[in-house]
């Protein structure tokens, strides 16, 4: 059988999907990630989930399973992306200071007989930040390359006080949905089959 291909750049998901046991290869898409007008978190991750897939499966071109995921933060419905500079940053720590916000990830795998799609959400309430932690925070390269600018399994971990849900869907891949998914459709992981 064809290694699994994580559409993916991010350092993360390749950790996640390694734990797994998954025998795969990088090829990150390359899609416009613009949020469509009134969009909905949920649809927007989805359909990004399932452009990254479709799009390096045509690149491709040989039938082989790819996997492919979003992960975006949302706070009062607003979908909370990466941090363009240090004013966005702020404004992104400030209004999750205090709160309870949702990260939704969407994993998408394509093979050569279907596409196959999920989302997982999990809730995280962060600690009040005040205006100096904030910059603190800033001042690493932690927040730069993350949606809503905070990185759980780093520094920004010490930002949340609570969390609901999978804890590996904030850091970017959900582990249990990823393995069922994997299972169900003959992707060999470490676990074996996925019953659930």
């Amino acid at each position: 059988m064809q290694a699994l291909i994580l559409a993916s750049a991010s350092p993360r998901r390749h950790e996640l999907l390694g734990r797994l046991g998954v025998h795969f290869v990088v090829d990150a898409a390359d899609i416009d990630e613009s949020v469509r007008p009134g969009e909905a978190a949920r649809d927007y991750v989805v359909r990004m989930a399932r452009e990254k897939a479709e799009a390096v499966s045509s690149r491709r071109g040989d039938g082989g399973p790819v996997l492919a995921a979003d992960t975006t933060v949302v706070v009062d419905g607003d979908i909370l992306g990466k941090p363009a500079d240090h004013f966005a940053g702020l404004a992104m720590l400030a209004r999750l200071g205090g709160r309870t916000h949702s990260v939704i990830t969407a994993v998408c795998l394509q093979t050569e007989h279907c596409v196959a799609a999920l989302e997982v959400e999990t809730l995280v309430t962060f600690l009040t930040l005040n205006r100096e932690v904030c910059e603190q925070y800033l001042a690493t390269p932690e927040p730069w390359d993350k949606a809503g600018g905070y990185a759980i399994q780093g520094l920004g971990g010490a930002l949340v006080s609570g969390i609901e849900g999978s804890y590996s869907n904030v850091v970017g891949l959900p582990l249990a949905e990823t393995w069922q998914l994997l299972a169900r459709h003959g992707i060999a992981t470490a676990l074996g089959p996925a019953d659930g």
